[in-house]
């Protein structure tokens, strides 16, 4: 799948650039084209695979390239008031090549969070291609201020993209770990399930898919709208070949090692750790997609996979293909759950961010309250006099 992505914020701007190293170490050609936005500058000087005039620093008047200190509204609203200098460089996009806009930000801190609905909403009114965005959750621990503002941004954001794939930041951070030591890893999971998600159809000539897997069929899945959550689950291959591998190759049961080894990792994938954890019976559409070496995919394993996904989801929407990888030293699985409504992480964090504006709110009117009292103390102290 051909793509246009924009990272917003100094997460999204990471991401970005790390789509762009999995690109070229894999001699991808999924991002067609990459923008970075950011009101912050060290951010976008930070970046390594983004073009330099692909990076837009926004909200100079009012921030001075300082950021936006986690304020989601004034992200916000900086992205809409240079929204003609964001889609100056927008128009500079090579359109003609690209299937789908990919929208990428934290929904926790300000800038991307802020500013992904508003960039999303533009390319929905301007475009005819399908807008999607991938949103990053916070952790739990990260503070109130990010529940807060990953609540108002989800709301928004899920509004204005085609769909809204999720990554939960708090189902993958490690016991003891620190969030901030971890977000390298998190980004390298992150890149790995949609790297091979949306570099299925992008063959280079060199392999042919058993079933291929073209935009079309993403394009579809996701068509499901909502939140998308995404399975990934991989297993090594040995490449040297002994009398065993030659028998289950070519002989009558040549098929059989393949097809349990996808049909295996198809549930693997599933049912272990989603990006964002959910209940997937009950997904409105799903895909999956088999990588790996030529010779160890298999029609049959595919076809008895996406079987099996259609029981499990109680979905008759279920699409599915292979990605062959010559001298690929594994075997992948990524599996797409569109439409999904049974995410329980979704309703603690609507329950927190309700609490937290009820929070923010007791603060303010002790403030007031406070203020009142010493205005009023003055008063007294002036009719002494």
């Amino acid at each position: 799948m051909k793509l246009a992505m924009i990272g917003v914020g100094q997460a999204g701007g990471k991401l970005l650039d790390r789509f762009l190293a999995y690109d070229e170490q894999t001699s991808g050609s999924t991002a067609r084209a990459a923008l970075a936005v950011n009101t912050a500058r060290t951010d976008l000087e930070g970046l390594e695979y983004i073009p330099r005039d692909r990076r837009v620093l926004i909200g100079q008047s009012r921030v001075k390239g300082h950021g936006v200190g986690g304020d989601n509204e004034l992200g916000a609203t900086i992205a809409q008031e240079d929204m003609t200098q964001i889609q100056r460089e927008l128009d500079e996009l090579p359109f003609h090549e690209i299937d789908a806009f990919l929208v990428i930000a934290a929904l926790g801190g300000g800038t991307g969070s802020g500013g992904a609905p508003v960039l999303a909403r533009q390319l929905n009114h301007l475009y005819g291609e399908p807008v999607y965005g991938l949103g990053v959750l916070p952790g739990t621990d990260e503070g109130s201020i990010y529940t807060l503002n990953a609540a108002r941004s989800f709301r928004a954001f899920v509004q204005e993209a085609d769909s809204l794939m999720l990554f939960d930041n708090d189902a993958w951070q490690k016991t003891g770990e620190s969030l901030q030591g971890g977000y390298g890893e998190i980004n390298g999971e992150i890149v790995d399930r949609f790297g091979v998600l949306f570099g299925a159809g992008e063959l280079d000539g060199e392999a042919v898919a058993e079933s291929v897997v073209d935009s079309s069929e993403i394009i579809n899945t996701l068509r499901a709208g909502g939140v998308a959550s995404v399975g990934y689950a991989t297993t090594p291959v040995h490449q040297k070949r002994g009398l065993l591998d030659r028998f289950r190759r070519d002989g009558r049961n040549g098929d059989f090692d393949s097809t349990n080894a996808i049909t295996s990792l198809v549930r693997q994938a599933t049912r272990g750790r989603l990006t964002l954890p959910c209940d997937v019976q009950g997904s409105e559409r799903a895909l999956c997609v088999v990588a790996g070496p030529p010779d160890r995919l298999s029609r049959k394993g595919l076809s008895r996979a996406r079987s099996w996904l259609e029981d499990e989801t109680g979905s008759m929407e279920v699409r599915g293909g292979d990605y062959p990888m010559p001298g690929a030293d594994h075997l992948a699985a990524v599996v797409l759950f569109a439409g999904v409504t049974e995410a329980p992480r979704l309703r603690q964090l609507q329950r927190a961010a309700q609490a937290a504006e009820q929070d923010i709110e007791t603060r303010r009117e002790q403030a007031d309250e406070e203020l009142e009292e010493i205005l009023d103390a003055g008063s007294d102290l002036e009719s002494l006099f």
